[in-house]
């Protein structure tokens, strides 16, 4: 009967210490990395040269594995001869779900596209500002407690057109609107 009772009493003991071993889910996260864009913006067919970048992101405080995102994205590049210089600035829900380590996510962001304004062919002027999209997912996979490196892709949607000398916008049959998007890089769990 002793014996029985203190592995009762130990059992009761160690549960709570086994619960507070749990990590509590990070608040925010901060991400930093490489980025690439799979066009440039003057990038019609025959004449197409991917863009490298970078991307910071900040997400906010989960509900239930749903959080705001704000993410920033700057490209540089040549194409066509015009220096190709967009940016994205977009906000919106990241849903992330837990696979033993690691953790999944997918991510649907709306904003703004910038650009400089001779990106057209040759030093054409063009739109300097543009609705963008952007959907896609990616793989968190734990470093240390708190960095984790960050495996993402999707799909971006930005629409910019060309001006002419009267800064009345025209488009080019071929000009991209649709772009793949990566990239890599560590995330900060604070």
């Amino acid at each position: 009967m002793p014996s029985r009772f203190l592995a009762l009493v130990t059992l009761l003991c160690l549960t709570p210490a086994a619960f507070a071993q749990r990590e509590a889910p990070a608040r925010f996260q901060l991400y930093g990395g490489y980025s690439f864009l799979s066009n440039s913006l003057n990038g019609v067919t025959g004449s197409h040269q991917g863009l490298s970048g970078y991307e910071a992101a900040f997400a906010f405080p989960s509900w239930h594995g749903l959080r705001f995102k704000v993410d920033y994205n700057g490209y540089r590049g040549t194409n066509l001869g015009s220096p190709q210089h967009p940016y994205y600035i977009l906000g919106g829900p990241q849903f992330g779900h837990r696979l033993g380590k690691e953790t999944v996510f997918v991510e649907g962001l709306a904003g703004t596209g910038g650009a400089n304004q001779s990106w057209g062919t040759n030093g054409a002027l063009g739109q300097t500002a543009a609705f963008a999209a952007y959907m896609g997912g990616g793989l968190d996979t734990p470093l240390t407690r708190r960095i984790a490196f960050r495996v993402e892709g999707g799909y971006q949607y930005s629409y910019f057109e060309l001006n002419t000398k009267n800064r009345v916008p025209y488009t080019i049959p071929g000009l991209p609107n649709n772009f793949g998007r990566i990239s890599s890089g560590l995330v900060w769990k604070f």
